[in-house]
């Protein structure tokens, strides 16, 4: 599966957000997710990484 894990970097961390993440998308200034079991959140930021070898989404706050 090529699904990926959402963290939110902050403090020099990163703390998991949302896992297996199945759709991003920007939506009105905003970064849409939704996981495989259909979870969604929306979250007030900016991509800071993506790693599609590792799956991995980064997010950081504006």
């Amino acid at each position: 599966m090529c699904e990926a894990n959402a963290y939110i970097y902050q403090n020099g961390k990163e703390e998991l957000y949302l896992e297996s993440v199945d759709i991003m998308r920007p939506e009105e200034g905003k970064i849409y997710l939704r996981n495989l079991f259909g979870e969604q959140k929306i979250f007030d930021g900016e991509i800071r990484e993506i790693s599609l070898l590792h799956h991995k989404i980064v997010l950081e706050k504006k």
